[in-house]
């Protein structure tokens, strides 16, 4: 195992948490808060150690999977332990445990929070929680791809695994002019809903969290009512802009560069906005006959469906009281998820797509037993790893599902609270229903309960197996042996 490699990217997120973290500084300076102190200080110590770090460029710069899982897994770990520090230093999260809680729910987009008083912190802790969102979303790894010198095509291990999605491909042939594509269309959409959010006459502290939330479809409000205080405009500008932080960022690529009409034939992007455009007419139905206004009912329910099936997690209305279809519906949108390629979680509506394609083939197959029949994405072949990739996905899926509910399940609640509390975090959603709904948080579970579900939002954010890479026997074995290997040859040398 190239374990230098991965000091070296360690070090490079953790230089770069230094310079994210002076925003908040900067945000603390500009309201005179002394809590801007707290990342102050945390920016020197990521830069002393990012130095440290990174003093010694390795002489084998080659990243294998391995090595990019692993790498991706300890970074994320890393970057929630280090971007938790503030919070505990100004004291506005005591608690070690809640503290990471509400960071890793930062930084893996997810937007459950621990907190039941949003408002007393500062603004740049404030500002912090939604910053995180925004440097998760896309991802902190596929920023670095942009400036970490990688041999050959080895970029693409670390966008492997930290990429949402069943595979991953080039927008480009190299893979930092990919990264960089990605974060252009990603900071233009954000700038965008920035300035129309400017425009509805929200406040520009208030437009810059709700943007970085939005753009990273995490959620964290920085009011206790989350959206439902604004204006209907605003909350139909939130409305499109989780939509379209949904799609594909492929889509955006092909528009840009004159190929609306392929983008327009993307059938995980159609099969996206069906989905969207049923569940809200279900449930704006469903509020319509609960004697609440049209109007109301769709810009609620359009604003609800955005948010849950893009994870973004924000809400307007307590759904926790809506009926028993319509809260269905946006249980199963949060299995559903966004696009691949996405800022979205959740399992990915291009998973769903291949997963029917298959069940209809093999239906096929008992009605035509001689016909070879392949399939087919966006016209083009599906190869049988991504297939099988998919199957072992969702066994996993529901292994780590199942287990997560049984440890939740210990501490009591009660079956909608602990089923809805996992699938919220899994699935990087945010607020569940009953005792985890939107009106509520996640600050009165125990702690086992809260490690639990941090695991979960790490594991779901990262698809799984680069988390679950960590706990592979062989990894440790193989560490340990590099490890034997380079005592014996210091001793060599010595000798």
């Amino acid at each position: 195992m190239n374990k230098s490699i991965i000091r070296y990217i360690l070090g490079h997120v953790l230089l770069l948490t230094s310079a994210l973290m002076l925003l908040p500084a900067l945000v603390g300076l500009i309201y005179l808060e002394r809590e801007g102190i707290a990342y102050i200080i945390m920016a020197a110590v990521c830069l002393i150690c990012g130095f440290l770090f990174t003093r010694n460029k390795p002489e084998n710069t080659t990243l294998y999977l391995k090595e990019g899982c692993i790498s991706t897994s300890l970074a994320w770990i890393v970057l929630s332990i280090v971007g938790c520090i503030p919070f505990c230093i100004t004291g506005e999260i005591p608690s070690f445990t809640d503290a990471l809680f509400e960071t890793i729910s930062g930084f893996t987009t997810t937007g459950a929070s621990i907190l039941s008083d949003v408002e007393a912190l500062s603004h740049c802790s404030l500002l912090w929680r939604s910053f995180t969102h925004w440097i998760g979303g896309m991802g902190v790894l596929v920023f670095l791809l942009a400036i970490v010198p990688l041999s050959g095509g080895s970029n693409i291990n670390l966008m492997r695994a930290e990429s949402p999605g069943p595979s991953v491909g080039k927008l480009v042939p190299k893979m930092k002019y990919t990264a960089r594509i990605l974060y252009i269309i990603y900071f233009g959409l954000t700038l965008i809903q920035f300035i129309l959010l400017l425009i509805g006459r929200m406040p520009v502290f208030d437009a810059v969290c709700t943007a970085f939330g939005t753009a990273g479809t995490g959620g964290f409000g920085i009011k206790n009512d989350s959206i439902a205080g604004y204006s209907p405009y605003l909350q139909w500008v939130i409305t499109i802009f989780m939509l379209l932080f949904g799609v594909n960022f492929n889509a955006y690529y092909f528009i840009l560069f004159g190929n609306a009409k392929k983008a327009f034939k993307m059938e995980e992007v159609r099969c996206y906005f069906i989905i969207v455009a049923v569940s809200v007419a279900v449930i704006t139905i469903e509020l319509f006959r609960s004697a609440v206004p049209f109007a109301n009912a769709l810009r609620d329910s359009s604003f609800q469906v955005a948010s849950i099936i893009t994870t973004t997690g924000f809400s307007t209305a307590d759904f926790n009281l809506w009926s028993g279809t319509s809260r269905t519906i946006l249980v199963m949108l949060m299995f559903v998820g966004a696009c691949a390629g996405s800022t979205g979680g959740g399992m990915k509506v291009s998973r769903f797509v291949i997963l029917f394609k298959t069940v209809f083939k093999e239906l096929d197959s008992y009605i035509h037993p001689k016909r070879i029949q392949k399939l087919a994405l966006d016209g083009k072949p599906i190869d049988h790893d991504v297939v099988r990739s998919i199957n072992v996905y969702f066994i996993t899926f529901t292994v780590i599902f199942v287990g997560s509910l049984l440890l939740v399940s210990l501490e009591g609640k009660d079956l909608v609270t602990n089923f809805t509390a996992v699938a919220a975090t899994i699935n990087n959603i945010g607020p569940g229903l009953e005792l985890a709904g939107p009106t509520q948080n996640f600050g009165h579970f125990s702690i086992l309960t809260k490690y639990v579900l941090m695991f979960d939002m790490l594991a779901g954010r990262l698809e799984l197996f680069p988390l679950l890479i960590l706990f592979h026997p062989a990894v440790w074995k193989d560490i340990h042996t590099t490890h034997r290997n380079w005592k014996m040859r210091r001793k060599e040398n010595e000798e």
